[in-house]
């Protein structure tokens, strides 16, 4: 979608140069096997009743725990619900216990793979040279990357820009060449993950107009969408315009009605 066009105003079919806006839904690991397929399976039919998916105005994305993608992705794509995995490993093939690459991803029918999540930074220790090879890991894959950045304390805004812009482009100076020609950026800044409400949308369209800014500038850049995270839910498309491509969506869309809510407000009719 174009930075220019508020992500709730579209209307009727999409020109094929048209970029949809994005919302993505990352189950981590909270519901069990057989939770992520009943969701899934209400997730497909709120996304065949949902006008703005069908004219392609509104991309709809899934990353649920890797033992589901498989079962997962039979139940989405008919409906038109594209696939992507909450993380991978930066080879392909080798003795790497416990891993998964994007070669296998995929081949399971991955469109998107998800990198440098907060969590993995903190919990695993992931670092910016660590998060750049699994940038090329999925990029060699053929899988578009879900590049998450985000300052850890609350800041000002012009500072969480500096922060986010340094982490893209340490992440794409250690994917090497090529670089991926197309990327999703999540702006998640940390302290609003999990908290009682988003950051303020001045700060959020700051942020996103600081990397939407870079990318137009810097040579050879990724096409980019901008979306944002952390604690985002109903009510926030509204709020934020066209300052961001979309939403990455946590806790609050495992509920499918609060997912519908958010559908709902990705222009007139939506559903």
């Amino acid at each position: 979608m174009s930075s220019g066009t508020p992500i709730s105003a579209a209307s009727g079919a999409a020109p094929a140069s048209f970029r949809p806006a994005f919302v993505a839904v990352s189950l981590k690991l909270y519901l069990s096997h057989h939770e992520t397929l009943s969701w899934c399976t209400a997730v497909a039919s709120l996304a065949r009743g949902c006008a703005a998916i069908a004219a392609g105005r509104l991309e709809l994305a899934v990353l649920p725990a890797l033992t589901a993608v498989s079962p997962a992705g039979e139940i989405l794509r008919p409906a038109r619900v594209a696939l992507g995995a909450q993380d991978l490993w930066v080879e392909d093939r080798g003795p790497y216990t416990g891993e998964v690459s994007g070669a296998d991803l995929a081949a399971l029918g991955c469109r998107y793979a998800e990198i440098g999540h907060a969590e993995r930074r903190r919990l695993f220790g992931e670092t910016d040279a660590l998060i750049g090879r699994k940038l090329a890991a999925a990029t060699r894959s053929g899988l578009t990357p879900l590049l998450c950045v985000g300052e850890t304390e609350r800041r000002d805004a012009r500072e969480a820009a500096s922060t986010c812009l340094s982490q893209l482009r340490a992440a794409l100076a250690g994917a090497g060449d090529p670089a991926p020609a197309e990327l999703v950026v999540a702006y998640e800044p940390v302290w609003a993950i999990a908290a009682e409400a988003p950051a303020p949308p001045a700060h959020i369209a700051t942020v996103c107009a600081a990397i939407k800014e870079w990318a137009q500038r810097a040579p050879a850049a990724p096409r980019l969408r901008v979306i944002y995270g952390g604690t985002a839910g109903e009510g926030l498309v509204a709020q934020l315009g066209d300052s961001v491509d979309g939403l990455f969506l946590g806790r609050s869309a495992h509920d499918p009605t609060r997912l519908a809510r958010v559908l709902d407000e990705f222009g007139p009719g939506a559903r």
